[in-house]
């Protein structure tokens, strides 16, 4: 490798893809970088590694930086978030003795239908419902809790699966459903043993999922290697939520050296065409996984609030969890290669229904829904 090597830890998901592709279409050497990618088994271990100083970067959960700089878990370390990797792109499935249980007696739940797949689940009797998540701090547990927490009846057991093992686990009958990133689920599909019920942004329509992240002592030493590689993947971002671009992706991601998977397994996540179950077509998800458009990468800092809220922080918490989140370099370091800037760092959280056109830096700026399914609205600016 040629240039600054970088040492970036990643699990083999989908939405690793800005990390993959602003090394493998040289935006990193551009840049003058070279991103050694390192492929992690677990959450755990990118955690401690970044953690440890053995990787300089690493794609991660979003509430993970804001967990460990609140000292919550594992190593506590000071993370920042650089910029947000990509919104959505989770599939919420069950086992096919699940999904035959719910059908039972009715219409079958309509993929994507949030509040009846709910009422479903909550009338059932029995044991709890055993649910696999990729790890304690992720999007995928967040919204779980958010979601379920509408239906106090329904009991939950929530257990711990990395997402290449998920399907496995499904098969094993260790989980009765699961809540994982792509590929993964589409792999359960593959392989016969469940069926997806539901996508991430059903229940939040634009979550921020992974991130950049890095410790702050790193950035603060690094800061102009920390620009060239904020510059680089917002590059590879934009370029990856190009229409035309979608096919080289997919093939690009599959190798060996990256996800080591077929295409046919990494092109629902990338087309947005999730298919839920064996024998039946796609079904379209607009805005299933965003890497760029609509400020998709932008690190806002309500966002991250509302993480810090859903893990239980209070004011204090909560201010902690925003200061994470680097919206002044991500501005700073961004804006002279031509990203278009909000006019606010926070906003409130779930109140767009609609795309909506908001002040920015260039004029161009559109955001999408981020609507909750249950209409719940979220404001954590400091009161006056």
């Amino acid at each position: 490798m040629t240039g600054t090597v970088l040492n970036c830890g990643y699990v083999p998901l989908v939405d690793c893809a800005p990390l993959v592709i602003a090394q493998e279409l040289g935006f990193a050497a551009e840049q003058g970088l070279a991103l050694n990618l390192v492929r992690q088994p677990s959450w755990s271990a990118v955690r401690d590694m970044l953690a440890l100083g053995h990787l300089d970067a690493a794609h991660m959960l979003s509430p993970m930086p804001v967990a460990m700089s609140m000292g919550m878990g594992g190593l506590p370390a000071r993370v920042d978030v650089l910029m947000v990797l990509s919104v959505n792109g989770t599939v919420f499935g069950v086992s096919n003795a699940l999904a035959a249980e719910l059908d039972a007696g009715a219409a079958d739940v309509r993929f994507g239908d949030a509040t009846d797949l709910l009422a479903r689940l909550a009338a059932r009797t029995g044991k709890p419902l055993r649910i696999g998540v990729p790890f304690h701090y992720s999007m995928h547990r967040l919204l779980l809790s958010y979601w379920t927490s509408t239906a106090p009846r329904l009991q939950v057991e929530e257990v711990t699966v990395p997402p290449p093992r998920m399907a496995q686990a499904v098969a094993d009958g260790f989980v009765d459903a699961f809540w994982v990133g792509e590929p993964w689920g589409s792999v359960a599909v593959e392989r016969g043993v469940a069926r997806l019920m539901m996508t991430g942004r059903d229940v939040w329509q634009f979550a921020p999922e992974k991130v950049l992240a890095a410790r702050h002592d790193w950035v603060e030493q690094n800061g102009d290697t920390a620009r060239k590689l904020m510059r680089a993947v917002f590059q590879a971002a934009a370029w990856l939520d190009t229409k035309k671009n979608k096919p080289l992706a997919i093939e690009i991601l599959g190798r060996s050296e990256h996800l080591s998977m077929s295409p046919d397994l990494i092109d629902p996540a990338v087309t947005g065409h999730i298919v839920p179950r064996q024998q039946v077509p796609p079904v379209p998800v607009e805005r299933f996984l965003q890497f760029h458009k609509h400020a998709a990468s932008f690190p806002w800092r309500s966002q991250a609030a509302w993480i810090a809220h859903a893990l239980g922080a209070d004011a204090t918490g909560r201010e902690k969890a925003k200061a994470c989140f680097r919206s002044d370099l991500y501005r700073q370091n961004l804006t002279d290669i031509g990203a278009d800037m909000p006019g606010a760092s926070e906003k409130v959280e779930g109140a767009l229904r609609f795309e909506t056109a908001v002040a920015s830096s260039r004029g161009h700026m559109i955001l999408a829904p981020d609507a909750f399914f249950d209409g719940r609205t979220f404001d954590f600016a400091p009161q006056k």
